[in-house]
């Protein structure tokens, strides 16, 4: 059974563990694949397959990551990824529809982008490392990959129980 919690739960929880934390001074034990809920902690382990990958505070995981992620949308994607490459020495990818990649400083290369660029930019995002990008780095799948993963598995599973108790 899994048991969701409303977010104005989840906020009144978090008051009280914080509370609860600096009144008694106390070390508490928390899991969660929420990861804007893990941002609280003073420290986080990820764990892949049972063995814990990493563990370190959520500043640091996140500088461990290193590069801004930029999300373009452009006028002609492939001629972004080789003009990305040959100009910059970049190399992006196209995900959910933008020209994805990572560099240092992501803010204060968007101008340089701008003038140098060949090809025509429609949108420019720019986002700082995220406890999810942390989670891909270590696990090499997203956390949505890596639950829908683990439901697979355990669905495959019913259904060999399954076939098993009909036989």
């Amino acid at each position: 059974m899994k048991i969701v919690v409303p977010s104005r739960s989840r906020s009144a929880i978090w008051r009280y563990i914080r509370a609860l934390q600096e009144a008694e001074g106390t070390t508490i034990f928390m899991t969660t694949h929420y990861m804007d809920e893990a941002e609280f902690c003073d420290r986080i382990a990820i764990m892949d397959r049972g063995e814990i990958v990493v563990l370190d505070t959520p500043a640091a995981l996140k500088a461990g990551v290193g590069a801004d992620r930029v999300v373009l949308g452009t006028a002609d994607d492939d001629a972004a990824l080789a003009a990305l490459q040959d100009r910059f020495g970049i190399e992006a990818a196209v995900a959910e529809g933008a020209v994805t990649f990572h560099v240092e400083n992501g803010e204060a290369f968007v101008p340089r982008l701008f003038a140098e660029l060949t090809v025509g930019i429609t949108s420019v995002a720019v986002s700082r490392p995220t406890l999810d990008d942390v989670f891909l780095r270590y696990t090499g799948t997203t956390l949505r990959d890596a639950e829908t993963g683990g439901r697979a598995e355990l669905n495959r599973t019913m259904m060999r129980a399954l076939a098993g108790a009909r036989r």
